[in-house]
């Protein structure tokens, strides 16, 4: 039978309880709240959360005052009382002992649920999601504890979550759940951290502050949450690296950029290039903003938003700046190594920042993804997925990670696992992009080319009318039989590309397709020339296979420099 008292109200309650068939006088049972700072923000019940002032707190009674005249009054009553707190006491003292010591040997992992934006409004949701980012991004500097990534996490987003199903998806101890209000220039945080085994909390405050001060807020949630499951850590061992600013105009315009990062759209990336680059010019030494914009050109480069010859340098230089002020930030690592493998062809060098990205943090699962596209590239196919497979390890419920994973097994042909895998990740979501994509190329690959055809109709209708799709739709028609639909599709690149970058390496996929190995070389050349992202799978992508015994493709193999 387990009657523990819980919290100090549950004693209090108690205490009423016995108060009131002892017919004593009464005793107040409220706990005020701390003095000091007077809330405006209504509570999550809908009352208000306002502090009495010191004034009203004096000219009240106290429970103080009132146990005085009950120990006037009835001696023996106060003899049971107080012997009744002592114990209570006592057994919440040890109940909290218990815990703690339970809670330092058996929590080593944790995920930090999206923050609730309780105004519901959108130019709030990057303060929300932000503050929900650098908690997590905190927590991995701790030892021994693993921490759920960002793209799992927020697979909760705006959803009515059960912490406790939440903690048995992600295979994880501890769930630390949120919620943030904005009236003006004031926040109002609240934070409950939970132990998935018993449904308790381990630790919960609250935070009125204002919005310059959200930097605080992130670094007071963290340390309480590291004092709570690392107890027996020292304050040295405690202390995290800071990787911020302490400009708080630089950090909101560093969270509105990673928010449009996010959204991975050409578009929401233009958005997070200005605020990134606010963000550094507001404050120049502030580390994480330059991560962002070697991010951005990065990504933008390898999706062919950007042309990569403009984007893939500018990524260098902002991740080597990002490097010079803080060379301990994992991202930075992993930017360096990705921009310099898809720009400079440069396989020892991005290798070595890879695996110097996972010691820093093993939680970082894009590292995890950038360094199977280099084992994979390198025919080191069993090493590549083992590498994405670490990387669904950390992040259980990123489809990202999931559709690396089954493209990986569709770069070393095991085809029926690919299939497997792409049903898996759109298990998590079947509104995904990644999951019909990746299932239509393995279709194909099998010589499905009816339902690859429809897989990719699919991933137009989530992602829209990208060059990359399109090629493979094309693709799919011409190896079909429907060539006047494939050449339809090549016209309207050829009329896109007037205005826009359209990959060659887009268009060498879409000439195999129609069997014109010339302009497929020809694109592909190009590709090489112009660093077109994947050109690192050359020699590994089964749909250029028709061109392998061909002298021109051997020779650009050559200048790959692959390395076995």
């Amino acid at each position: 039978m387990d009657e523990r008292y819980q919290t100090i109200k549950d004693v209090a309650i108690e205490l009423k309880e016995v108060r009131r068939e002892m017919k004593m006088p009464g005793i107040d049972t409220t706990i005020p709240p701390p003095s000091g700072e007077t809330s405006r923000f209504p509570s999550s019940d809908g009352e208000s959360a306002t502090s009495a002032s010191p004034a009203s707190l004096s000219t009240r009674p106290s429970s103080a005052e009132f146990l005085l005249s009950g120990i006037k009054q009835h001696k023996l009553a106060t003899a049971v009382i107080v012997g009744f707190v002592i114990i209570v006491a006592g057994a919440i003292g040890l109940a909290g002992y218990l815990h703690a010591r339970n809670t330092e040997v058996a929590i080593e992992s944790i995920a930090v649920l999206p923050f609730a934006n309780q105004d519901n409004d959108a130019n709030v949701e990057y303060l929300s999601d932000g503050l929900t980012e650098s908690i997590i991004n905190s927590l991995t500097q701790l030892p021994n504890l693993k921490v759920i990534p960002r793209s799992s996490a927020f697979r909760y987003k705006g959803k009515e979550t059960d912490p406790l199903k939440a903690g048995n998806d992600l295979g994880v101890r501890a769930i630390l759940t949120g919620r943030l209000r904005q009236s003006g220039d004031d926040l109002l945080v609240s934070a409950e951290l939970i132990d998935v085994r018993d449904n308790k909390q381990i630790w919960g405050d609250r935070y009125q502050r204002k919005i310059s001060d959200l930097l605080g807020v992130q670094s007071d949630i963290t340390k309480a949450i590291s004092a709570n499951l690392r107890p027996a850590l020292s304050a040295d061992q405690r202390k995290l690296k800071k990787h911020n600013t302490d400009n708080p105009e630089a950090y909101q315009l560093y969270l509105k950029g990673h928010y449009f990062w996010q959204k991975f759209t050409p578009a929401d990336h233009k958005k997070a290039e200005e605020y990134f680059n606010q963000a550094v010019a507001v404050d120049p030494n502030f580390a994480l903003a330059y991560v962002g914009l070697s991010e951005t050109y990065g990504a933008s480069s390898t999706n062919g938003w950007i042309s990569p010859r403009e984007g893939y340098p500018k990524g260098i230089a902002t991740a080597r700046r990002a490097l010079e002020l803080d060379d301990t930030l994992a991202e930075a690592h992993t930017a360096f190594g990705a921009n310099t493998m898809f720009y400079n062809l440069d396989w020892a060098t991005a290798e070595r920042e890879f695996k110097r990205a996972i010691e820093l943090n093993p939680n970082y699962e894009i590292t995890y993804e950038l360094y199977s596209y280099l084992l994979l590239s390198m025919g080191r196919a069993d090493e590549g997925i083992k590498m994405t497979q670490r990387g669904l390890e950390v992040a259980p419920l990123s489809t990202l990670i999931a559709d690396d994973v089954a493209y990986a097994y569709y770069l070393a042909r095991r085809y029926d696992e690919a299939i497997r895998t792409c049903q898996k990740s759109l298990e998590i979501d079947p509104n995904h992009f990644g999951g019909p994509l990746n299932l239509g190329v393995v279709y194909e690959a099998n010589g499905m080319h009816d339902e690859a055809i429809k897989q990719f109709e699919k991933a137009i209708a989530i992602g829209g009318r990208t060059s990359g799709v399109l090629a493979l739709l094309a693709h799919a028609y011409a190896t079909s039989g429907r060539q006047a639909e494939a050449q339809k599709i090549l016209a309207e690149l050829n009329e896109v590309s007037k205005q826009a970058y359209v990959s060659s390496y887009d268009l060498a996929i879409l000439y195999v397709g129609l069997g014109d190995k010339d302009r497929a070389l020809e694109q592909l050349n190009k590709s090489y020339e112009d660093r077109a992202g994947f050109i690192i799978y050359l020699n590994v992508e089964p749909l250029f296979d028709p061109l392998r015994s061909d002298p021109r493709f051997t020779e650009l193999v050559r200048k790959m420099k692959f390395q076995s």
